[in-house]
């Protein structure tokens, strides 16, 4: 009886001893992390607070996840308005590379990011937290980003509001999302871009809570280390 007792616990020590040497490697992996989209966003629909707001909740789900030390932006774009210059979102988020929480990289570059070649998928774009984002043909679908963005990156010309009046409105505007699992609505729909797919739309307009959440989103954006 004592040798077995010994025995069991020398062998819980030592399975204890393993999960604290593979406890690092995880918290490594999450400080080591430079994009994610946001598990949440701010509440308030489009009206981020602007890029600002955009970027402050960010950094906020950043340091949730373990990975602070890092200047972290809201792929977002801004059109020209009040005598300000637009803001493209590929110009604001550094260079890359970019990996996701669990260390799969996703873009070597800005010009992979909007190339054909990017490793963005619903298996990639991965919140802070490691997690799956619901995309098409899960309950509820949150594949609907906020970007605000054309294609390649840049804003959208003065005029037609992209942008929820710049990340500003939970009422009036519209905003150009992106799907992050690259999914149509349905199977004979073409896949759609991850970060230009359509404007947001809904029973107030397509800037509140309720309106991105009619069409498969939520608020959610896509934040990138710029540093």
């Amino acid at each position: 009886m004592i040798r077995i007792k010994r025995s069991t616990t020398i062998s819980a020590l030592a399975a204890a001893a393993l999960g604290l040497l593979a406890a690092p490697s995880a918290q490594a992996q999450s400080a080591d992390m430079t994009f994610f989209v946001t598990s949440n966003g701010p509440g308030k629909g489009a009206d981020l607070g602007g890029l600002e707001g955009a970027d402050a909740q960010c950094a906020k789900l950043a340091q949730a996840g373990g990975a602070s030390a890092k200047s972290w932006r809201a792929y977002l774009s801004t059109q020209a308005a009040d005598g300000k210059p637009a803001v493209n979102a590929k110009d604001r988020i550094g260079k890359g590379p970019w990996q996701n929480a669990k260390g799969t990289v996703i873009a070597k570059d800005v010009a992979d990011l909007h190339g054909a070649s990017n490793n963005l998928t619903k298996q990639t774009a991965l919140s802070e937290k490691g997690e799956v984002i619901n995309g098409r043909g899960d309950t509820p679908n949150r594949h609907d980003i906020l970007t605000g963005t054309q294609p390649d990156g840049t804003a959208f010309a003065a005029g037609d509001d992209k942008t929820c009046k710049n990340w500003t409105s939970s009422t009036q505007g519209t905003a150009v999302v992106g799907h992050a699992d690259r999914q149509g609505l349905r199977d004979d729909e073409p896949s759609k871009s991850w970060n230009s797919s359509h404007p947001s739309r809904g029973p107030d307009g397509g800037c509140s809570q309720a309106d991105l959440k009619s069409t498969g989103g939520d608020g959610l954006l896509y934040c990138f280390a710029a540093n």
